[in-house]
């Protein structure tokens, strides 16, 4: 399947840290943020590993993308420096298309602090870095103009009239929107997803949308943690599919007619949960041209290709590859 699709967003460097003591807390005070990774304040916390490799929502998808047998190309902003030169070298070695890569004097290239808790789900703490100078000129647009897809990945730069001209352009659009975008809430973002093919979310990102609709404010906590009124409230909103992974729930959509649901595919071993939504939705939107629209089949291999990353360490090292796929 010879289609060009190109990734919009980051690019980092990853420290991995396995810690011996964390404790998961359930925080019922705080709809927005209902589980928190705990440790004991003041503490020394010893630890099983500390890993180095690589991650960001546009590099993990790219890759995965490549795997998949897309013509796969990455934009995104790197510094110049030595971490730069790895993040590259790391995208080409997985047959990713690097030329459209901007590199910046302003800032360091981006890196995250990953702390893994008891059953694999994991904390990042996130430098930006040269995530915020990302730009486009003429040779990208053109390329988003004739790429198949254009995969939007959590953006640091001033976005908003970059992002409008983009899915403006795009013949496709799937979009993850990142922290920055939801914390405009709503109102903001509808322009955005009215020229959205697949708008991906976990469920906390969906629970924060909807919540920031004043519609729906004074709702109580289970109407928001309720799968099928995330799903038909975000579907009012403008995009064409709305996928939601749950965690261990799987994930579900809804095309406006339909609703799908997909339960997790049993992993070999848990290691860790760094970049499983970036598995997901890349895979979903392979799936959408692989099995030439089915929504069913297309969250089938997206559970797969979540399955395989968690059974490995890192958001790219357990990513499937298109032989890898049959029998779905």
């Amino acid at each position: 399947m010879n289609k060009k699709i190109i990734t919009l967003g980051g690019a980092t460097e990853d420290i991995t840290i396995y810690p011996q003591e964390a404790t998961v807390v359930d925080n019922k005070k705080d709809l927005l943020r209902q589980r928190l990774l705990a440790f004991e304040y003041g503490a020394k916390i010893s630890v099983e590993a500390m890993v180095s490799s690589f991650g960001g929502g546009s590099a993990n998808s790219a890759i995965s993308f490549s795997n998949l047998g897309f013509n796969s190309i990455i934009i995104t902003a790197l510094g110049k420096d030595e971490r730069a030169k790895k993040i590259k070298a790391n995208l080409k070695a997985k047959g990713v298309d690097t030329s459209y890569i901007i590199n910046s004097s302003k800032n360091l290239s981006p890196y995250s602090l990953l702390v893994i808790g008891p059953k694999g789900e994991h904390v990042a703490f996130v430098y930006k870095g040269s995530k915020v100078d990302l730009s486009l000129n003429k040779k990208s647009l053109k390329a988003i103009k004739t790429a198949d897809w254009l995969y939007v990945t959590s953006l640091s730069t001033p976005w908003k009239s970059m992002l409008f001209e983009v899915v403006t352009t795009a013949k496709k659009v799937a979009w993850n929107p990142g922290s920055e975008q939801l914390k405009l809430g709503a109102g903001v973002l509808k322009k955005y997803f009215k020229k959205t093919t697949v708008l991906c979310l976990n469920k906390d990102e969906a629970i924060e949308l909807v919540f920031s609709d004043k519609k729906y404010k004074d709702k109580n906590r289970s109407f928001f943690n309720d799968n099928n009124n995330l799903l038909k409230v975000i579907k009012e909103m403008g995009p064409e599919i709305v996928v939601i992974t749950l965690g261990k729930d799987g994930s579900c959509a809804y095309d406006g007619d339909k609703i799908y649901k997909q339960k997790i595919m049993k992993e070999q071993k848990r290691v860790d949960t760094t970049g499983v939504g970036d598995a997901h939705n890349s895979a979903f939107v392979y799936g959408l041209e692989l099995y030439e629209g089915d929504i069913q089949k297309a969250l089938k291999l997206g559970a797969k290709n979540s399955a395989s990353v968690i059974s490995a360490q890192g958001a790219q090292n357990g990513l499937l590859r298109k032989k890898d796929i049959k029998n779905i």
